[in-house]
């Protein structure tokens, strides 16, 4: 194995180590500080972490000339999406959470249909076809608009879920567009600032009223530094060794370790169903981003 290829599978695996850990600081951070709270110290402290590296870069020009494009991308990538999980984490495991995160591409794939009428042929239509198949049983199986006794209801939380995904396929096409020549560092940095300007004022609104403890500020600041500061450096690093397609596949492997932090941390529970469905969205959406192929013998 050369030094090269090595070196983009370490940060294919670190990369989805990382992610797949924030939805178990999400919902330690959640639980204690609420949504609101939650999301907006996660986007403050990335803000925070990548601001001086953006001016180290010189980059501070290219951000002024593009802030309400990244301002879209903020709302779309990040406050929304965050808040989403946040809340749906208050009601369902961190396991099923990242699987549903999974739908990502296969959003951003009809969206780009829909909107950049970028027209998937017809394995990719076989994709989508079998990825929202996969959504349906999962969400047929575990949502529940039953009120449970915290007042909590996992149907509202699988669609919190799929909404943040919807989003994130938004925030692609969005940036595909209108932020196509703009730097990746300049795209997440200002994404990052726009969301605390929009989340900030909700944070003080939604504080808690009671003391926060350490390990929940803890996880807090691993949200904000390592799952979107450190992490965003990590990715970008990876599209430049592996390229965007090998990047992007990253979705299907967070949640693996997502699935193992909330067994071993959390003591969630995984059925086979949640596993066979998960593996019907992952082959679905890998079909329908083209991240997979079916190779014809010569």
């Amino acid at each position: 194995m050369s030094h090269a290829s090595k070196a983009w599978k370490l940060d294919f695996v670190l990369l989805a180590a990382i992610w797949g850990a924030s939805f178990l600081f999400m919902r330690m951070g959640a639980l204690e500080l609420g949504v609101m709270a939650t999301a907006g110290l996660r986007v403050g402290i990335a803000s925070i972490f990548l601001l001086p590296l953006l001016l180290a870069r010189g980059l501070g020009p290219v951000l002024r000339n593009h802030w309400k494009q990244v301002l879209v991308v903020g709302i779309l990538n990040s406050v929304i999406p965050i808040a989403c999980f946040s809340y749906a984490l208050l009601s369902i495991t961190t396991g099923l959470t990242s699987i549903l995160n999974a739908t990502t591409p296969l959003f951003g794939a009809v969206i780009a249909w829909l909107w950049l009428k970028d027209k998937p042929n017809g394995l990719r239509t076989l994709g989508l076809t079998i990825g929202f198949v996969g959504v349906a049983l999962l969400a047929w199986d575990k949502a529940s608009f039953k009120p449970d006794a915290s007042g909590a209801s996992s149907g509202w939380a699988v669609l919190a879920c799929l909404l943040a995904t919807l989003c994130y396929g938004l925030s692609a096409s969005f940036t595909k567009l209108h932020l196509n020549h703009v730097p990746s560092l300049v795209s997440a940095t200002g994404s990052q600032l726009g969301a605390t300007v929009v989340l900030l004022p909700l944070s003080w609104w939604f504080w808690p009223d009671h003391a926060v403890s350490t390990h929940a500020w803890l996880s807090v600041i691993a949200l904000g530094v390592l799952c979107s500061g450190v992490a965003y450096i990590v990715f970008f690093r990876l599209i430049e060794r592996a390229g965007p397609a090998r990047a992007l596949s990253v979705t299907f492997a967070i949640p693996v370790f997502a699935l193992l932090y909330g067994v071993v941390l959390l003591g969630e529970v995984i059925t086979l169903w949640m596993v066979l469905c998960g593996l019907v969205i992952v082959v679905g959406t890998g079909l329908s981003s083209g991240l997979l192929t079916l190779r014809r013998k010569p």
